[in-house]
């Protein structure tokens, strides 16, 4: 009897949208975890959602990056000081002051307006978060994970992103100070911490007053199958393949090498599977292929209920 051999996954390393773990990890300097690690402690990648029906994200039911945030500082031993809020001035001055401690975790921010990106020409309601390292009254000086270490930018653009009017969560102003090491904890002991949450999220619990037509899961993978299959408009297609699904297959990949390196044999399995998956989706999408997209979505669908049984097992 011949047995087919599970494929291997290869652990990721490479460019990719993630901004707040490069962030985090340039706050948590020398003795930072993996931007991987803490991504996974967000609880980034355990679900889908389909907000409203329409926009999807490979993140979990009811999920955004500011829920996960309290959890990826915690699970590794860190705690920060949150501040936002205010006029546009207060904002400043509290920038100003506070980087007279050193640098200083700023987001969300309107991606649109940050113009030192190139063909960025006004809000395109995507966030994004940065390092400022310095800020004069013209400039503002910082490391931007999106591929710009020791970036310039007019002060002007820069307030108007960081007043993330145009994007769906978060509030003006907000920037974290104050990082400070509470404990010593492994890379490996941090991923066990995040588990539970994990499984929370995969598990949809909770009260997150979701738009009416919102699915989860596999019931996202499914609806957004059939929005392919009824006709991809431009604006979801740019979406998908300048984000969802890049941040989606890595978020997926890095879980998959994470649960591994915890004994989660089942659950990284799983997890390496769904990131292949929802990978191999970026070049359907691209050339218009979106029947066969629909296809990889129908097959995502029943992975996430096996990775949650998986995880709940221990397995």
């Amino acid at each position: 009897m011949v047995t087919q051999k599970a494929r291997a996954h290869v652990t990721y390393t490479g460019s990719g949208p993630y901004c707040y773990a490069n962030s985090f990890a340039m706050m948590f300097g020398a003795g930072s975890p993996s931007p991987a690690v803490i991504e996974f402690a967000t609880g980034s990648p355990f679900g889908m959602q389909l907000i409203g029906g329409t926009l999807p994200f490979f993140d979990p039911y009811g999920w955004d990056p500011e829920a996960g945030f309290d959890d990826a500082l915690a699970a590794p031993g860190w705690t920060s000081t949150v501040t936002k809020g205010g006029d546009a001035d207060e904002a400043l001055a509290r920038l100003k002051t506070s980087l007279s401690d050193g640098p200083v975790w700023i987001g969300p921010l309107e991606m649109g307006h940050l113009r030192h990106q190139p063909e960025m020409a006004g809000p395109i309601s995507a966030d994004h978060y940065v390092v400022v390292l310095e800020v004069n009254d013209e400039r503002v000086l910082m490391h931007d994970p999106q591929g710009y270490p020791y970036v310039s930018l007019p002060l002007s653009d820069f307030m108007t992103a960081w007043r993330a009017e145009t994007l769906s969560y978060g509030e003006p102003y907000t920037m974290r100070t104050g990082f400070t090491r509470l404990a010593e904890v492994s890379e490996a002991d941090a991923i066990r911490a995040s588990i539970p949450a994990a499984i929370r999220w995969l598990s949809m619990e909770g009260d997150h007053n979701m738009p009416p037509g919102t699915l989860g899961n596999g019931k996202a993978a499914e609806g957004l199958a059939s929005l392919l299959e009824s006709g991809c408009d431009r604006e979801l297609r740019g979406h998908l393949i300048y984000f969802a699904v890049r941040v989606g297959a890595r978020r997926a990949a890095d879980a998959a090498t994470c649960l591994a390196r915890v004994g989660y044999a089942e659950a990284a399995q799983i997890a390496a599977e769904r990131a292949r998956i929802i990978g191999s989706m970026q070049h359907p999408l691209v050339i218009g292929d979106d029947a066969a997209a629909a296809v990889l979505l129908r097959a995502l669908a029943p992975t996430y209920a096996r990775l949650l049984a998986a995880l709940e097992s221990g397995s």
